[in-house]
């Protein structure tokens, strides 16, 4: 299967990108902001609002983060402790029916990534798909745990080896064919040398490997440039983080799109998908006007007289080519014959001339 439905929306086969709007924390704790970027996501032309839900205490050990003694990769500018952060960024269970119920009024999906697996049993009444992020892949009960809800199963695949991938989708494949692989890197920096690091060409290799699963890309570099890339080779899924002020005081504002942002990402890609096109080689139908302006027809250097034998020295090929005149390829035939009519200079050679 490479394509499934989710709601309304066909994801895969020849059906258009798909993007996830990622809230994830921008909510900043606050239920009607939440609802607000749902709503921006929406007008942005977002398909889907994602949100990630988790219980911090089941998902983050205080003790643990603090026991490393310091704060590493994108997690180093954050003022406050580890544990404190994730603890903001929950997403209450008790928005779970608000948020799904805008998502329905304004015409957009509604999903979550669970971070445990009751918040799986949780979830599982209101969205129509499950995220797993990438930090869970090599998770077995969850990957299990979710895939057996029967819904599309979208895992990113960040910081994760190909053999972790295989195994992943092995899980999955066994209760669930709805899959869709997503490319990742975690480093949320947001910072510009990420782009060494996205690797989009194993985007072909997942394509091959995995020929009935869905291929797509959860992506934190600056901008939309990566997602462009994964678009010409064959995505059908992106997901990126979105926010309406990316210079907010949060975990995942600074790697964040806003509105204006995400509809330059949205208007791009269409524009690339269109350019794609289907693969087959042909004259298309803006061009065959010029076919004619541009290719050459055998047109005569000299004036020719009825009944003369021609010879190459009596033309050239020059532009412009109308359908009925000899191209340079058929002149060869005619060498030596003799013509039918008088031509002047200028004049082009017609099959009937002979």
């Amino acid at each position: 299967m490479n394509k499934f439905n989710l709601k309304k929306s066909i994801i895969g086969g020849q059906s258009k990108v798909y993007f996830i709007a990622d809230i994830a924390a921008n909510h900043d704790g606050s239920l009607q902001r939440a609802l607000k970027l749902i709503e921006l996501a929406k007008k942005s032309g977002a398909d889907a609002a994602k949100f990630q839900h988790h219980n911090v205490k089941k998902y983050v050990s205080d003790i643990g983060f603090k026991n490393l003694k310091k704060k590493i990769s994108h997690q180093k500018k954050w003022k406050k402790s580890i544990f404190e952060v994730y603890k903001d960024a929950e997403v209450p269970t008790i928005w779970t029916k608000a948020l799904k119920k805008k998502c329905n009024q304004i015409g957009i999906d509604f999903f979550s990534t669970p971070y445990d697996l009751d918040m799986v049993d949780h979830l599982n009444p209101h969205v129509n798909a499950f995220k797993i992020g990438s930090g869970d892949v090599a998770w077995n009960d969850m990957l299990r745990k979710v895939a057996s809800k029967k819904k599309p199963v979208f895992f990113a695949t960040g910081a994760a080896d190909l053999e972790e991938v295989k195994n992943a989708y092995k899980i999955i494949n066994r209760l669930n064919k709805k899959i869709c692989i997503m490319q990742c890197n975690t480093n949320y920096t947001g910072s510009l040398d990420n782009f060494n690091y996205i690797n989009l060409n194993v985007l072909k290799k997942y394509k091959k490997l995995f020929p009935n699963a869905i291929i797509g890309l959860s992506d934190h570099t600056p901008g939309h440039e990566t997602v462009l890339g994964a678009i010409a080779l064959g995505i059908k899924v992106v997901e990126k983080h979105f926010t309406d002020d990316i210079s907010r005081n949060g975990p995942d504002h600074p790697f964040s799109m806003d509105p204006k942002t995400w509809k330059e990402m949205v208007v791009a890609s269409r524009k690339l998908e269109s350019a794609m096109g289907d693969g087959k080689k042909k004259v298309e139908k803006n061009e065959l006007d010029t076919v004619v302006l541009q290719r050459r027809a055998v047109r005569c250097v000299n004036n020719i007289n009825k009944g003369k034998k021609i010879n190459f020295n009596d033309f050239e090929f020059q532009r412009p080519c109308p359908k009925d005149a000899l191209k340079p390829n058929d002149l060869k035939q005619f060498i030596g014959k003799k013509i039918k009519r008088t031509l002047s200079i200028g004049n082009y050679l017609k099959k009937s001339y002979f």
